[in-house]
C-alpha cells in the first residue's frame, strides 16, 4: 500500500460556487473568494469540469496561478469530458456554462483526457487528487452498474488513475460521490487513497460510521467531507442534497437549533466542526461564492464550542454514541 496523501489543511474551499451553482458569481468575486481563502490560511481547493462546464476550473486557475504550487492541495474530477458546444450546456443546479457540453466517460482514455484537459483549463502543471465524479446511483439511476463496471474494469478510469499516480501526474485518487455504497465497493475492489463524500457525515446524518469509516481506517484511506452544511441547509438555507428540504429535514434542524440556542452555539459552526473530529476525516470543504461567505466559514471553524453542547446532542439521540465529538 502506498503512503496515503492528505490535503495540506483540514478546512478547504469547495468549487461549486465558482461554477455558478444556484446563482451567478462574477469573475472578480470568484477571484476575491479564493484570495480570501488564502488569506484565511486555507490551502485545499476542490473543483471539477462539471461545475459550470469548466468555469470553476478556469477561475481557480486564474486565482492560484501565481501562488507557490507546493503550498496548496488541488483536487479535480473525472467522469465527464467537456466537448465544444457554442451554446454551452446548462445543467441545474448550475446557472452558467462555458461553450462546452458534458459527455459521460468513465474509460481509461476518458480519464486521461479529462485530467489533461483540466490541467489546460487550470493552466497548472499538476493536480494532487483526482476523484471519479458522481459514480453513484443518485446520479445515474439504473445506469450506475453499467458505468461502474466500465470504471472498475479493464480499460477503465480506476486503473488509469492508478497509472497516473505511479507516473507522478497525481498523488492520490478516489471517488467523489454523495452516497456511501460506491466508496465501500471501490475499497473492496481497488486501491483508492481518498474519498470526497458529500452530505453523508453531518449533523443531519452519520451513515458512514457503520461500515465506511471503519474500512477506510483499516485500509489507510481518508475522507474529505463535502457539503458539511447539507447544501447550505444547516447554515439556514432551503436546499438539502441539492433539492428543496423535506419536512423531516426541517424538523431535525429545529431540534438542533434548540440545543444550539440553549448553549449559545452557532449551528453553522457546529456543522462545520463536527465532521473533522473523526480520525479518518482529513478535511472538510464547504462551498463559498464570495469572500464574505469564505470568511464566515473560516471564522466559525475557529469558534470554541462547549463540550456540553456535543454531549447534549448525543444524550438527545441527535448524534450516535460512537460518533467522535470535537474537543
Amino acid at each position: 500500500m502506498n503512503q496515503r496523501y492528505r490535503p495540506i489543511t483540514r478546512l478547504g474551499l469547495g468549487g461549486t460556487g465558482l461554477g455558478d451553482m444556484y446563482h451567478a458569481t462574477g469573475d472578480e468575486a470568484a477571484r476575491g473568494t479564493v484570495d480570501a481563502a488564502w488569506d484565511a490560511g486555507i490551502r485545499y481547493f476542490d473543483t471539477a469540469p462539471h461545475y459550470g462546464t469548466g468555469l470553476s476550473e478556469h477561475r481557480f486557475g486564474q486565482a492560484l496561478r501565481s501562488r507557490p504550487r507546493q503550498r496548496y492541495t488541488l483536487s479535480t474530477k473525472v467522469g465527464r469530458v467537456l466537448v465544444p458546444d457554442p451554446g454551452g450546456e446548462l445543467a441545474p443546479p448550475f446557472v452558467s456554462s462555458l461553450p462546452f457540453r458534458r459527455v459521460v466517460d468513465f474509460t481509461a482514455a476518458g480519464a486521461r483526457r479529462s485530467v489533461e484537459d483540466s490541467l489546460q483549463r487550470l493552466a497548472l502543471g499538476s493536480i494532487d487528487i483526482v476523484y471519479v465524479h458522481d459514480l453513484s446511483v443518485d446520479a445515474f439511476g439504473d445506469r450506475f452498474e453499467h458505468y461502474y463496471r466500465i470504471a472498475a474494469g479493464p480499460g477503465g478510469a480506476f486503473g488509469e488513475l492508478v497509472r497516473m499516480r505511479e507516473e507522478g501526474l497525481l498523488k492520490a485518487w478516489g471517488l467523489g460521490v454523495n452516497t456511501v455504497e460506491p466508496c465501500l465497493r471501490a475499497l473492496r475492489e481497488a486501491d483508492p487513497d481518498i474519498f470526497l463524500l458529500a452530505g453523508r457525515y453531518t449533523l443531519m446524518e452519520t451513515s458512514p460510521l457503520d461500515e465506511l469509516f471503519p474500512l477506510c481506517r483499516a485500509r489507510g484511506a481518508s475522507v474529505v467531507l463535502g457539503g458539511p452544511y447539507n447544501s447550505g441547509f444547516l447554515a439556514g438555507g432551503a436546499h438539502y442534497d441539492y433539492q428543496p428540504a423535506k419536512p423531516e429535514h426541517h424538523a431535525r434542524r429545529e431540534r438542533l437549533r434548540q440545543v444550539a440556542a440553549h448553549h449559545g452555539v452557532d449551528l453553522a459552526a457546529a456543522a462545520l466542526q463536527f465532521g473533522p473530529a473523526h480520525p479518518v476525516v482529513s478535511a472538510t470543504i464547504p462551498g463559498a461564492s464570495s469572500a464574505q461567505h469564505l470568511k464566515r466559514n473560516a471564522d466559525v471553524m475557529a469558534l470554541r464550542i462547549p463540550a456540553a453542547f456535543w454531549q447534549e446532542l448525543a444524550h438527545e439521540g441527535l448524534l450516535p454514541p460512537d460518533a467522535p465529538l470535537p474537543q
